[in-house]
């Protein structure tokens, strides 16, 4: 029961973090939509059962069994995961998967939501560098995900790291997304 409260309030602070940031850029709708499908029980019972509290609880489901049974369930309702976007790339030599390219609201929901969860994992250690950081540690094994989707991706993040928050908003807000 202790992990389910503690989880309900985790994904509780990041999604209202998620929406404050969507809100920031103009993405009203993808702010209050944010991850609904974290309270459904497929997820929502993963989350309870590996909660602790710095780290999604999908990766510890993973190091267990092999499978995250709830991202493979979040990641096909959720456009502003790029794993979202993977589809086979078909020719008469062979099948691939390739990424396709996001949409801009996609990329910018995905933007808020890694800096949302940098900050909710990392509370009063977090700096406005992390989800850089964590991007560029992570980038080789982005293989599958569009060219374009990871340039945009990396300028947001890389905007954020050098210049701030607010910079991050506007440029999102009136250069990337034309609002």
């Amino acid at each position: 029961m202790i992990n389910a409260i503690a989880h309900f309030r985790t994904i509780t602070a990041h999604k209202m973090l998620v929406m404050k940031k969507c809100f920031r850029v103009g993405l009203y709708k993808q702010g209050l939509l944010h991850d609904l499908s974290k309270y459904s029980w497929t997820e929502f019972r993963v989350g309870c059962r590996y909660y602790q509290g710095i780290r999604s609880p999908n990766n510890a489901e993973r190091e267990d069994i092999g499978v995250s049974t709830a991202w493979l369930h979040h990641k096909g309702r959720n456009r502003h995961h790029y794993e979202y976007w993977i589809d086979y790339e078909s020719d008469k030599k062979m099948e691939a998967l390739v990424g396709a390219p996001m949409p801009r609201r996609y990329v910018a929901e995905m933007a808020m939501d890694r800096i949302s969860a940098s900050q909710i994992y990392n509370k009063e250690k977090y700096t406005n560098q992390m989800p850089l950081q964590y991007f560029l540690k992570n980038k080789k094994k982005l293989w599958f995900v569009h060219e374009r989707t990871k340039r945009q991706l990396e300028h947001i993040l890389t905007i954020l790291a050098q210049d701030g928050e607010d910079a991050m908003y506007d440029y999102v807000k009136y250069i990337f997304l034309g609002k």
